[in-house]
């Protein structure tokens, strides 16, 4: 590990002296992109992120969210966070995937929540390539099997395929947690000198050593080979101890604040937890339990070995927390105290860490980098068979069928799962607050890499749109912003055009962003990864029902939102899927005038009565939302006037399958326009008329057409 000069000369000046090897690898680690954003903070403080609702927001291990409640029940609060674990994934798939799924748990542990849901939005290269369908099943397995050994759902979540993910795919994953009582609620900020530094879980080994510096550089050639020491190995059957030792912990109200164990180990948890708190520690390395033996100073500071939480506890409850460790079976260390000066550890007599906590969590300087913006390229479209090109989209990886990837988690554990993976939002039933809570989360890298900033807000309205289709109103979002190399003018651009369209509609749509996490430095030797805005988004609704996404076969169908049928529309093309599949470009759609109304409107006609099945139209545009909607006992017959409005992928629309339309037109009167394009029958056939070409696919072909993903694979 290397400190940067300028670096190293300002530490030098606050230390007035070199600093030590042990403090030199701290704070490159900590003043790492990774760890500080030192690229990315600057343009961060376009989110808002307050609210009524907002408990806690950006600035802890996982925000805190009030979900709305009668006037006579006690508050119920939900933790929400969200984590990268890029780098390690591509080294080891398996570990750094599972060890990204740990990471976000003890995240939600460390704020007094229990973990009750996850999504994962997962993004690789071509499906065609082997080594990407090598990542891509080695990656669903590690979350596979940390999520179900731990007993928290995976209910949501998206998968993509682009060629610039090639040589670095990226793993997103989010978490949802619930805190049913108010003084559960813990924070990370330590509360008082004397109050002993408890270490809880698992021994630290050499694994994950400079693991956030690692995650701060692009990645090499030989980096599944050299930088595998860099990656995790994770226990999902001690984090499922850990789990229910935390719980028992809190039953007892023996935590005054915590921080769970991931980047720069112990030294960035605890201090962390100090200099949040204006305060120091103490803190004696060799009271640390380790797994592995002679290990220096260095590796117990910073190794990130897996499971591990740090403890702020009164010394007169120390010895019931250790009562409780042994109990579930788990290591633990006194290792120090809680001071008024400096952040100080030692080892084996000797000094070996000595500085102001805040200047190591806070000091690094921001970095000023150029930004240039994107431009719209020229309208050049391919020649289509309209026939052949919605059999191209409707079976390309990125449309088709994500069953396989689903099935292979236990969405149903905690029995909260009202709507389970594969329609637009998963809804969860807590039960605490009498309030189903929907959960989606995802990105489009066609979007964004088309239109950094349009194709980020329209990222926002349809994760807004998945929610409000199932009949919940957005409560609150955290996103997690993947760029590559900062220093690269155009990757700059696009990453801060990415921030901006963002920021710009989740205000729009009083969504407060309470949270987040930024990875940059996605580049390899095939390039930079496309601007990638993974946004987890939750909304809410009274009760736990809502509309499916498959046809009833009876209704009218309805398209809400810009179809455009119009002449003077033109239904734009960028960013489509269409073009992915066949080649061109065209500039990206635009986005609806009255967005927050248009989500507000289809929350509550979600939940009409008349309303059979509502899904939004995104991803492969009107020919693929069609296509998911068909099963066996029910099929459309829809027009449609060009091929164009078919693949048209602007976010912010809606097929609506209702015994009513009138009531769906009036609803959005003067905030929508509303389209009537043709009817839900029980032909079990998408049968289209494109400006009178005839396109029919029966449901059995559909389904064979969507699953290129379990062909290939199982």
């Amino acid at each position: 590990m290397t400190l940067a000069d300028s670096d190293r000369e300002l530490i030098e000046a606050e230390l007035g002296r070199e600093p030590t090897p042990a403090e030199a690898a701290l704070f490159e680690n900590l003043w790492s992109e990774h760890c500080a954003y030192r690229s990315s903070r600057p343009l961060l403080s376009a989110f808002e992120s307050e609210g009524e609702q907002v408990v806690v927001g950006p600035g802890d291990d996982a925000a805190v969210i009030a979900l709305p409640t009668d006037e006579d029940s006690e508050d119920v609060y939900i933790t929400m966070g969200i984590e990268s674990h890029n780098h390690p994934s591509y080294v080891d798939p398996v570990d750094g995937a599972a060890t990204g799924v740990g990471g976000i748990v003890r995240d939600t542990l460390s704020m007094g929540a229990y973990p009750i849901a996850l999504a994962d939005s997962l993004y690789f290269g071509d499906f065609d390539r082997e080594h990407s369908r090598y990542l891509f099943e080695g990656v669903v397995d590690g979350i596979s099997h940390y999520g179900n050994c731990i007993g928290v759902p995976t209910v949501s979540g998206s998968v993509a395929f682009h060629d610039d993910y090639e040589g670095n795919p990226l793993v997103n994953v989010s978490c949802i947690g619930l805190i049913d009582d108010p003084n559960r609620l813990v924070t990370a900020v330590a509360q008082e000198p004397g109050n002993k530094l408890v270490l809880v879980g698992n021994g630290t080994g050499r694994d994950g050593l400079g693991g956030a510096s690692f995650a701060s550089e692009d990645l090499s050639e030989d980096a599944e080979t050299e930088d595998r020491p860099a990656v995790q190995v994770g226990d999902p059957y001690t984090e499922k101890l850990l789990i229910e030792a935390n719980e028992a912990l809190l039953d007892e109200n023996l935590v005054e604040s915590a921080r769970d164990l991931g980047a720069a180990g112990l030294g960035g948890a605890t201090s962390e937890m100090v200099a949040k708190g204006g305060l120091g520690a103490r803190i004696d390395l060799e009271r640390v339990h380790q797994r592995e033996p002679n290990m220096n100073a260095l590796e117990i500071l910073l190794a990130e070995s897996q499971e591990r939480m740090a403890y702020e506890v009164d010394p007169d409850n120390v010895e019931r927390v250790e009562e409780i460790a042994e109990r579930y079976d788990l290591g633990c260390s006194v290792i120090g105290e809680v001071t008024e000066g400096n952040y100080v550890c030692t080892f084996e007599g000797e000094t070996v860490v000595d500085a102001d906590g805040h200047f190591l969590g806070e000091g690094a300087p921001m970095n000023d980098l150029p930004a240039e913006e994107s431009t719209q390229p020229d309208r050049d479209l391919p020649d289509i068979d309209v026939a052949d090109a919605v059999e191209t989209v409707v079976g390309s990886p990125n449309c088709a069928s994500k069953r396989w990837v689903y099935r292979q988690y236990d969405h149903e554990v905690q029995v909260r799962t009202a709507r389970r993976p594969g329609d637009d939002a998963a809804i969860l039933a807590v039960r605490e607050a009498e309030t189903g809570l929907a959960y989606s989360a995802g990105a489009d890298p066609n979007w964004t890499d088309a239109a950094p900033y349009e194709g980020a807000r329209a990222v926002a309205l349809e994760n807004a749109t998945n929610v409000a289709a199932k009949g919940a109103t957005p409560l609150a979002a955290v996103d997690c912003l993947n760029g590559g190399n900062p220093e690269k003018p155009d990757v700059y651009g696009g990453f801060k055009g990415v921030v901006d369209g963002l920021a710009d509609m989740c205000e729009t749509l009083s969504a407060p962003v309470v949270g987040g996490n930024v990875s940059l430095y996605n580049d390899s030797p095939t390039g930079p990864i496309p601007p990638t805005p993974t946004l987890a988004f939750v909304g809410t609704k009274d009760g736990y029902d809502s509309p499916p996404l498959e046809l009833a076969g009876e209704g009218s169908l309805l398209v809400v939102g810009d179809l455009p049928l119009a002449d003077e529309a033109e239904a734009r093309l960028g960013g489509s899927e269409l073009l992915a599949q066949e080649g061109g470009t065209d500039r990206f759609p635009e986005l609806p005038d009255e967005p927050a109304g248009f989500v507000e409107t289809l929350a509550e006609v979600a939940d009409f009565e008349s309303t059979l099945a509502t899904h939004d139209v995104s991803h492969g545009g009107l020919a693929v939302s069609l296509a998911e909607m068909v099963h066996e006992d029910s099929g459309v017959d829809v027009s449609l006037p060009d091929a164009a409005h078919l693949f048209h992928e602007q976010a912010g629309r809606v097929v609506v399958e209702t015994s009513d339309p009138d009531a769906v037109r009036d609803s959005f009167e003067g905030i929508a326009p509303v389209v009537e394009i043709g009817t839900a029958d029980d032909s079990g056939t998408l049968d289209v008329d494109v400006g009178g070409t005839e396109v029919e696919l029966a449901a059995g072909a559909i389904r064979d057409l969507r699953s290129v993903i379990e062909q290939e694979l199982d």
